[in-house]
């Protein structure tokens, strides 16, 4: 699983992990049952302090996503399982909450707002078909 941080977001570096790590899981794209990478190296590889990847996996472990097993490592949970779909409900309402909020700061709407998502989604789907 590769990393993407971004260091002038106004995340923190730690919860931008445990976002990737939950899309990853919930998608398919990371299997239960399979390692994430160990603290140390990743640490290294993001040039980050190890701490922060220790609370983020601490993090994803107290939500239910992997699980620890000492001197083996971590591990995506069975019930992290991409079939859950209040797991991906769930992702993708964290997401609309973080658009709505920045739409209020910019005056939107609800109408707009909802105008927009529409629009958005219709591109999408438009996308997709000229790619099948």
């Amino acid at each position: 699983m590769r990393f993407h941080l971004n260091f002038k977001a106004g995340k923190a570096v730690y919860l931008q992990l445990v976002d990737q790590v939950r899309v990853a899981a919930a998608s398919g794209a990371i299997q239960a049952g399979e390692s994430l990478p160990s603290i140390r190296p990743l640490a290294e590889e993001l040039r980050v302090n190890r701490n922060t990847i220790a609370k983020a996996y601490a993090e994803l472990e107290s939500q239910g996503v992997i699980e620890t097993v000492a001197g083996k490592g971590c591990f995506v949970r069975q019930g992290a399982s991409p079939l859950r779909k209040d797991v991906r409900r769930k992702l993708v309402a964290e997401r609309i909450d973080d658009a709505v909020v920045h739409a209020h700061h910019l005056q939107i709407d609800k109408p707009d707002f909802i105008r927009l998502a529409e629009e958005r989604f219709d591109a999408l789907d438009r996308k997709r078909s000229a790619h099948a």
